[in-house]
C-alpha cells in the first residue's frame, strides 16, 4: 500500500473523471486538472471566482465550475484548453448546477427554486422548467440517460413530471400521492421511480415510466418517518432507513417487505463479528483476538428539543455485487453495520474510537472503506478488518474519502489537502507495509 505526496484543495472539490484519466481539483478560484497516473498538472484554469461546486462531464471532456454568489457557471474543455464558456443568471441567481447525462447540456436552478433553465453547449438554446421543487433530491436521471424526473411544487400539491433527455419534452406529468415530497430517485435499471415523503410522514411510492403507482408502503403512523433510501445496483432490493433505528428491505416483485435490520445497543447474534479500534503504536501488528457475545455498542441519547435529531439510519450503502449493506445509525455515530444481503442477516459490525465521517464501498471488489476524521483510512472485507496510517508530513485527518473507478486507489480528503492511496486487490498483499497498519482486534 502506497501514498502519493500531498496537493492543495478547497472545499471538499475533487474529482475523477468518469474515464479514470484525470483528477481535477479546486484551490479557490483555480481548476488544476492532473494526469492520475503521474500526478503531472495537464491543464491550469483560472475562474472569475472562488468555486463552490465542480463537475465532470459524462464523457470526461468537459469541467463544469458553479460560483453561486455571482451567479456564474464556467465550463472548460480537455481537448481545446482555450475554450471556455461563461453562463451568467444575472439578478436571478443560482443555487445548484449540474451536467445532463449527454455532458452537453447545463441545468441551472435559480434562487427561490423559481425555475430550472437548461443550457445547450451546441446549439446555445436556453430552455425554461417552472415550478422545481425544494427538497432534499428533486431531481434525478435514469441510469441509461434518457430521462429526468422533476419534483415540483403548484398550488399546494407535489407533483412529477418526466423529461425526454434528448429534446427535453415533457414525457408524463402526473400529480404524487405525497404530503411533502423530500426525494426521488430512479432504479438502476430504469424502470421505477421511488418517491418518499418528509419525515414527518412515514410513505414511499413507486411509479412505473408511465406514472403508474406500482405501490405504496407505509411501515407506521405518528412519528418520524424516512431517513434515507437506497436501491440495490441489480434494482431487486430497495433499503429504507428510518428514524425508528431500523432499515426495511423491500424486494422488486411485490414491492413488499421482507426483512428488516435492527441496530440494537446489544449485539447478541452469534453470527456477527464485533471488531472494535483498539489504540496501538503504529509499529505494531496486532492479531485479532474473539470476544464473548453480547458486545455492548456505544449509544448517543439525542436530545428531543433540538430539530433534526441524531437518531435513525442516515446513510445506506450496496456493495456492487449487490452481496452486502453498510448503515450508519446516527445515534450509535462510532458504528458500522455490514449486513449480508444472500441471508438477510448482521454480518460485521465495526466499532471505532470517534464517529464514522464518510464510508463507500469500492466499485469492483466487495470492500469497503470509511474515514472517521483521524490520521488513519480503514478498510473492511468478508476476510477482515484493517487500519492504515496515512504516513505524509504533518497531521493528514482524513475527513472523506471516494474510490478510483477502477478500484485500484482511494482519494483521500482532508481539511485543505488530497492525496492518492495505492492498494492491492487484497488486504495482505505484498506490497502493504506492515510499519503503516494496524489490525482491529475483536
Amino acid at each position: 500500500m502506497n501514498f502519493s505526496e500531498v496537493f492543495k484543495q478547497s472545499n471538499q472539490l475533487c474529482k475523477v473523471s468518469p474515464d479514470g484519466k484525470y483528477l481535477a481539483t479546486c484551490v479557490q478560484y483555480r481548476l488544476v486538472v492532473r494526469d492520475i497516473n503521474s500526478l503531472q498538472i495537464v491543464h491550469l484554469y483560472t475562474c472569475l471566482d472562488q468555486v463552490m461546486h465542480m463537475e465532470w462531464s459524462s464523457d470526461s471532456l468537459f469541467i463544469l465550475c458553479a460560483m453561486y454568489k455571482r451567479g456564474l457557471v464556467q465550463v472548460w474543455s480537455l481537448e481545446q484548453p482555450d475554450w471556455h464558456c461563461k453562463i451568467d443568471e444575472g439578478s436571478i441567481g443560482l443555487v445548484s448546477s449540474r451536467w445532463s447525462p449527454d455532458g452537453r447540456h447545463i441545468l441551472n436552478t435559480t434562487e427561490f427554486n423559481l425555475r430550472v433553465t437548461v443550457w445547450s453547449l451546441c446549439t446555445k438554446a436556453v430552455s425554461y422548467i417552472k415550478y422545481p421543487k425544494a427538497c432534499q433530491k428533486g431531481v434525478d436521471f435514469s441510469a441509461d440517460g434518457r430521462y429526468m424526473a422533476l419534483a415540483e411544487r403548484r398550488e399546494c400539491k407535489d407533483y412529477i413530471s418526466v423529461f425526454v433527455c434528448d429534446d427535453w419534452h415533457l414525457l408524463r406529468h402526473f400529480e404524487s400521492e405525497t404530503q411533502d415530497l423530500a426525494g426521488l430517485e430512479w432504479s438502476p435499471n430504469s424502470c421505477v421511480l421511488a418517491v418518499w415523503d418528509s419525515c414527518l410522514e412515514y410513505k414511499i411510492l413507486l411509479y412505473s415510466l408511465d406514472g403508474r403507482l406500482l405501490s405504496l408502503y407505509s411501515a407506521y403512523e405518528w412519528s418520524l418517518g424516512i431517513k434515507s433510501v437506497a436501491w440495490s445496483p441489480s434494482s431487486q432490493f430497495l433499503a429504507v432507513g428510518s428514524y425508528d433505528e431500523k432499515v426495511r428491505i423491500l424486494n422488486h416483485i411485490t414491492w413488499k417487505k421482507i426483512t428488516e435490520f435492527e441496530h440494537p445497543a446489544t449485539i447478541i447474534n452469534t453470527k456477527a463479528v464485533v471488531f472494535k479500534e483498539v489504540e496501538k503504536r503504529p509499529t505494531c501488528l496486532v492479531s485479532d483476538e474473539i470476544t464473548q457475545l453480547p458486545a455492548q455498542v456505544p449509544v448517543i441519547k439525542p436530545d428531543p428539543d433540538r430539530a433534526n435529531p441524531k437518531i435513525g439510519i442516515s446513510t445506506l450503502a450496496f456493495s456492487a455485487d449487490n452481496r452486502f449493506l453498510a448503515t450508519k445509525n446516527d445515534n450509535m455515530p462510532q458504528s458500522l453495520w455490514v449486513w449480508d444481503m444472500q441471508r438477510l442477516s448482521l454480518l460485521a459490525v465495526l466499532e471505532q474510537t470517534a464517529p464514522v465521517r464518510c464510508f463507500v464501498w469500492d466499485p469492483r471488489r466487495p470492500r469497503l472503506a470509511l474515514c472517521t476524521g483521524n490520521t488513519k483510512v480503514y478498510l473492511w472485507s468478508p476476510a477482515g478488518c484493517v487500519s492504515v496510517n496515512v504516513p505524509v508530513e504533518g497531521s493528514f485527518q482524513v475527513q472523506s474519502l471516494f474510490w478510483h473507478c477502477s478500484g485500484s486507489s482511494l482519494v483521500l480528503l482532508s481539511k485543505e489537502h488530497v492525496c492518492l492511496c495505492y492498494l492491492n486487490s487484497c488486504f495482505g498483499g505484498p506490497n502493504i507495509s506492515h510499519k503503516h497498519i494496524t489490525f482491529m482486534s475483536l
